[in-house]
């Protein structure tokens, strides 16, 4: 049976622990100080992997907190993946020189497809295409600006070329903690062909369940913020829970 995976999420801003509320840099909630520190915390409660986004790098168009998240993917023997302000070739080999695991391009796959078709040709299966929709268009620029172009389109094209892993957030349900938008994350992996990691909603462990139960119609895994940081849902209990195959 496919595994279903839960990345716990390290949102960097200034170099510390943040969460904002539907992408508003506006609505920010401080949760730590040392994002290395939360990361060891993540590691020693059982995560598998570990899912970073450099906040400062999504809206200045390039890395901003490079060295805090080398420091997390040296201190931590779990793989890392990292979004936020990846725009060129350069931006991707200096990330994946520091430990990182996964790089995640996002407004790149929108602006720059000669730089996607790049690293899908040379670091395809250390690439993820980070598909934030509002509304079901593609959103840009750490979620500041709306394209025409449909998700579903978007994934079926990157899927064609070599496209291996999709992130799937659906912005309007992105620190609102009223679960996720299933039907659309089963939606994208069913059309693209790929496995999808959703992003955005997840509150409880039901919603975990309710992902889970779709991972052989390609839902990968959930990537959890907020209910981390507010105790609304524990990591070790959802792992333990993930495991148990009665409870899926």
């Amino acid at each position: 049976m496919s595994s279903f995976i839960i990345y716990p999420a390290i949102d960097i801003r200034g170099g510390k622990c943040v969460r904002l509320v539907q992408g508003d840099y506006n609505r920010e909630t401080v949760y730590n100080d040392n994002p290395v520190e939360v990361a060891r915390q993540w590691k020693a409660q059982g995560a598998e992997w570990i899912h970073l986004v450099d906040l400062d790098g999504a809206k200045a168009g390039h890395p901003v907190n490079e060295d805090v998240i080398g420091e997390i993917a040296r201190s931590v023997d779990i793989p890392v993946q990292v979004g936020g302000g990846l725009r060129t070739r350069e931006d991707v080999e200096r990330l994946l020189s520091k430990g990182v695991s996964r790089v995640i391009l996002g407004t790149a796959a929108i602006e720059n497809r000669d730089f996607v078709q790049w690293a899908l040709a040379h670091h395809g299966d250390q690439t993820a295409v980070g598909i934030d929709a509002r509304d079901g268009y593609v959103a840009t620029r750490g979620w500041l600006e709306t394209s025409q172009i449909k998700a579903v389109d978007l994934a079926v094209e990157l899927a064609a070329q070599g496209a291996q892993t999709f992130i799937f957030t659906d912005i309007s349900r992105d620190g609102m903690m009223g679960g996720p938008n299933v039907e659309s994350i089963v939606g994208l992996a069913k059309v693209s062909g790929r496995p999808v990691i959703a992003s955005g909603g997840v509150s409880q462990s039901y919603d975990l369940l309710e992902l889970a139960r779709h991972k052989e119609n390609g839902v990968a895994g959930a990537i959890v913020g907020k209910a981390l940081y507010t105790g609304s849902l524990r990591l070790a209990e959802a792992l333990e829970m993930l495991s148990d195959p009665e409870e899926q």
